[in-house]
């Protein structure tokens, strides 16, 4: 009775956003959202694919402005956010360090990760520069991979041998500038902070409620500016909340992207984190199950013009 195949509406989660929108107005009893990625066996040593037309086709509206400099990764964009976050805040890489090594340990715990190889501060800090002050292990991994989700009427759902996830809140508002480069802070991600007021207007509970988050990383900048807009520390102080990788950690008090996230487990546009979170809240996560077996869990996905967030709890 409804269908929808279209292009992203907010973000990585859009077809999520759309599934949700459907079954609560009784156009859909049951939605399967899906993710399928070849990003990696699509690569060649001679042949990498972009994010915008930058090979035979003309390029027009923002991408104009971009590729005759050779900006055509979305790298180069966030890491304009990164230096100016660096600069305002005095935020430093060795901070921002502290989520590729976090993940790298959560990963090696994973064993469908990609990279399982711990790595330390001083690792991160000797890695390839990409886009500065970006380097290699702030950039996601591309992979091939799949993730299917389901989404049911919670009486429906109620009738299955597993405990359903109840969606408790959804943010995915976008009120500034279709654009990269045109926010009204640069510093952060105006999508972002969009879509987190609202999905906090729409429930009563707190970040301080929150056992675990699984935040989108495609690069790690955007996983730390996720943190601030969610409110998990103020904004501009995410750089200290995260140095040393104690809070973050899995015995932490905020878990962040307990497989290994999209830099160590590998990129699959956010959906991995979804799956994440329900793994963590069934207590299935195996060696990398947090501690006190988490209740309420935070995911999102999406960074520059698109953000999408989805708090989720266990329904017992």
């Amino acid at each position: 009775n409804w269908f929808c195949g279209g292009g992203e509406s907010p973000g990585q989660y859009g077809s999520i956003v759309n599934a949700c929108t459907a079954v609560a107005s009784g156009l859909a009893n049951h939605v399967l959202c899906f993710r399928t990625l070849t990003e990696s066996s699509s690569q060649t040593k001679t042949q990498r694919a972009s994010v915008m037309g930058s090979g035979s086709d003309r390029v027009s509206g923002q991408a104009s402005w971009m590729v005759p400099f050779k900006a055509f990764s979305a790298s180069n964009w966030t890491a304009q956010y990164a230096s100016k976050h660096f600069h305002d805040y005095g935020t430093t890489r060795e901070q921002l360090g502290w989520i590729a090594v976090n993940q790298r340990r959560n990963a090696s715990l994973n064993p469908k990760a990609i990279f399982k190889e711990t790595i330390t501060i001083d690792d991160y800090m000797n890695a390839r520069m990409i886009s500065s002050p970006l380097c290699l292990l702030d950039c996601d991994i591309p992979i091939d991979g799949a993730t299917a989700v389901i989404i049911s009427r919670l009486d429906a759902a109620e009738k299955l041998n597993k405990a359903p996830i109840r969606f408790e809140a959804i943010g995915c508002a976008h009120k500034g500038r279709f654009s990269w480069d045109q926010h009204e802070d640069l510093s952060t991600q105006q999508a972002l902070r969009d879509s987190s007021q609202m999905m906090w207007s729409r429930t009563q509970l707190k970040p301080k409620d929150v056992d675990i988050a699984e935040l989108y990383d495609g690069f790690s900048m955007i996983c730390l500016n996720w943190l601030e807009e969610l409110g998990f520390c103020d904004i501009g102080k995410g750089g200290h909340f995260i140095e040393g990788g104690e809070r973050i950690s899995l015995e932490g008090e905020l878990p962040l992207n307990t497989h290994g996230g999209q830099l160590s487990a590998g990129r699959t546009h956010g959906y991995g984190l979804l799956h994440e979170a329900c793994v963590q809240l069934r207590g299935e996560g195996g060696d990398r199950q947090v501690p006190n077996r988490p209740k309420t869990a935070v995911t999102a996905a999406g960074g520059g013009v698109f953000g999408t967030s989805m708090l989720l709890s266990l329904c017992e």
